[in-house]
């Protein structure tokens, strides 16, 4: 029997001796609104040509010292592509570098610079004039190739017809002697504050991870995956080669707008995802619900609530069990045929997922995994597991078979094992300060229910204290909050202040359909959150969930913000995590209206 993978690339020759697939990696042609599938065997040979091509754009194989290796970068949406490149550069000994499609062109500059990539690939014209236009910014890249065709552009089939056979003895030879422990990739953190950090990762770090996940998902060579959390991420970057020695094909959206509708054409079993993504499955769920009229419109809500009530591992009653089935049949069988039909199950990582929506998807037959991890852990720490003994709400479960954690005096989370970063990349202060006496420090508070689920309950740095000298911990009020169908995104303020606040971004298409059923007009958002009526639907939503905190930890003051925090405006990262230091910085202007001493209003009018 082969032996299991130990080097990322190890994936191709794995699959194609144990389970060879037709489609290996499919993705949609936008041209032809079909999809375009490569199995094993067209995988490992394009691989293979693709890293000849490189060799002969003068990328140097079999490099050993981190710093020497030659970098590759890429900045493009998932697609089979991405991943061929990945798999190419690899068997090289060269390093990936993934970039967001979102960076900003600052960030962007830094980063190509700070790692002296050479090559450099772009998915389409969009973003190939977004680089070119700022060409001379980045100095160490030699070429530019497109994954689409455009128009002047070097493809990336040019790398592909470059290879010649003539190398492939050299190829096999330097993947042979690549070593687990060496450097395979270089991400850069978005982060929610400061510099972006490339965080180091060898081979082993992640295929430690994969190897340690798979049991803990329902993957087999019946499973079939669809993928469009980024690839830039490591999260799905990791879960990626899992699926692949697991024998299950990957389907990638063509965009987040086509989600629903990739979901419905692929049929998946499992697919990652983060928390605002399930958010807005469930507001799009709900709006329906709310559109149904008479005895449709009472049964959806019936069942709802059955599923709010839902927990597992407990045995709630005959009563419950057939109130739940028939909900199951009538209401939940039509949630899951929107996603296709076919789940088995969802990861979720990221941050922290509401627990009404875990009980909810998972009463309905769509059990929702909740795991923890970072960048510099490869990146799962722990997960909730398949297997229903081992699964918790509100927590992310147990901590995986080849990791240790234990809590800090502070309760801060600390781990080592094998899937700790090497560190950061030419950043040794980075990674004295980050990784001490063999413990990675991970900058979150947690505690252990039942001493077995890890339960995250703030970050350190996101901690701060009132003037009055009392901590405050935002995210469990922030996600409490969140459960209002009013409210899109929420920010808790107050460091050095004399109470707790908010910026409150409303959920304007829920506000919106409330507003016109109230016969109240409004031309703009802007005019929206000033209505009387509006502010007082929120200060009552307000007043609601302040019942759950200490005195301390209520939201005395907020502010109703008219346009959603996003991802190109700077304020979300990638994996659509606030930027604390950003937003903070942008409503400077507003917090400081909240504070002022002749406020007394909560609306923006006060500002």
């Amino acid at each position: 029997m082969m032996d299991q993978p130990q080097r990322l690339f190890d994936v191709i020759a794995y699959q194609l001796a144990k389970y060879p697939k037709e489609d290996m990696l499919v993705g949609k042609d936008k041209e032809k609104g079909q999809w375009k599938k490569y199995s094993t065997k067209e995988v490992a040979d394009i691989s293979l040509k693709f890293s000849s091509g490189l060799l002969k754009l003068g990328i140097r194989a079999g490099i050993k010292k981190n710093e020497e290796k030659d970098k590759i970068a890429v900045i493009s949406p998932n697609r089979p592509e991405w991943i061929i490149t990945d798999l190419a550069v690899q068997q090289l000994g060269a390093v990936l570098t993934p970039i967001y499609p979102t960076i900003s062109e600052n960030e962007l500059a830094y980063v190509l610079n700070d790692a002296e990539a050479r090559i450099l690939f772009v998915a389409d014209k969009d973003l190939l004039d977004k680089v070119t236009a700022m060409r001379d910014k980045f100095p160490t890249i030699r070429e530019i190739f497109t994954f689409n065709k455009v128009e002047g552009a070097r493809h990336w089939t040019e790398i592909v017809d470059l290879g010649q056979e003539s190398d492939f003895p050299q190829i096999e030879e330097v993947k042979k002697n690549v070593d687990p422990e060496e450097l395979v990739t270089i991400i850069y953190t978005s982060g929610t504050t400061g510099t972006p950090k490339g965080v180091m990762l060898s081979h082993h770090n992640i295929m430690s991870n994969v190897l340690a996940c798979q049991p803990y998902l329902p993957v087999n060579n019946n499973a079939k995956a669809l993928s469009f959390l980024p690839l830039n991420h490591i999260f799905e970057r990791m879960v990626t080669y899992l699926y692949l020695i697991s024998g299950v094909p990957i389907y990638y959206a063509e965009s987040m707008d086509t989600i629903g509708d990739n979901l419905k054409e692929v049929k998946p079993t499992i697919f990652t995802t983060v928390p605002r993504l399930l958010e807005k499955v469930y507001e799009r769920i709900m709006a329906t619900g709310l559109e149904l009229k008479g005895i449709k419109r009472a049964l959806f809500f019936w069942a709802v609530d059955i599923g709010k009530k839902y927990e597992i591992n407990q045995n709630q009653g005959w009563w419950y069990n057939v109130q739940l089935k028939l909900a199951n049949k009538l209401i939940f069988s039509k949630w899951r045929a929107a996603l296709g039909g076919n789940i088995q199950c969802i990861v979720n990582g990221a941050a922290a997922c509401q627990v009404r929506l875990l009980k909810i998807f998972t009463a309905g037959g769509i059990p929702i995994m909740e795991g923890y991890g970072l960048t510099e852990t490869s990146p799962v720490i722990s997960v909730n597991r398949y297997n229903v003994e081992d699964r918790m709400f509100g927590t992310v479960g147990p901590v995986i078979s080849n990791v240790e954690v234990k809590l800090a005096e502070d309760g801060e989370i600390l781990c080592k094992g094998p899937s700790i970063t090497i560190g950061y990349y030419k950043r040794p202060d980075l990674t004295a300060d980050a990784i001490q006496d063999g413990w990675f420090h991970t900058g979150d508070i947690g505690v252990m229910i039942d001493n077995k689920f890890l339960k995250i309950t703030d970050r350190k740095k996101e901690l701060f204290k009132t003037s009055g000298g009392k901590f405050v911990a935002p995210q469990p009020i922030e996600n409490k909050f969140k459960e209002s169908p009013y409210i899109e995104q929420i920010m808790i303020v107050g460091e050095d202040r004399k109470f707790t606040a908010a910026l409150i971004v409303p959920s304007f298409n829920n506000l919106r359909n409330w507003a016109q059923k109230r016969g109240i007009s409004a031309t703009s958002n802007e005019e929206l959150v000033k209505n009387p009526d509006v502010l007082d639907l929120y200060k009552q939503a307000v007043d609601k969930y302040n019942q759950f905190f200490s005195h301390i930890e209520q939201v005395k003051k907020y502010v109703l913000l008219p346009k959603e925090w996003t991802v190109d405006a700077g304020e979300l990262t990638p994996t659509l995590k606030a930027k604390r230091k950003v937003i903070l910085e942008k409503f400077k202007k507003e917090i400081d209206g909240i504070y002022a001493p002749a406020g007394g209003k909560v609306d923006i009018e006060s500002l």
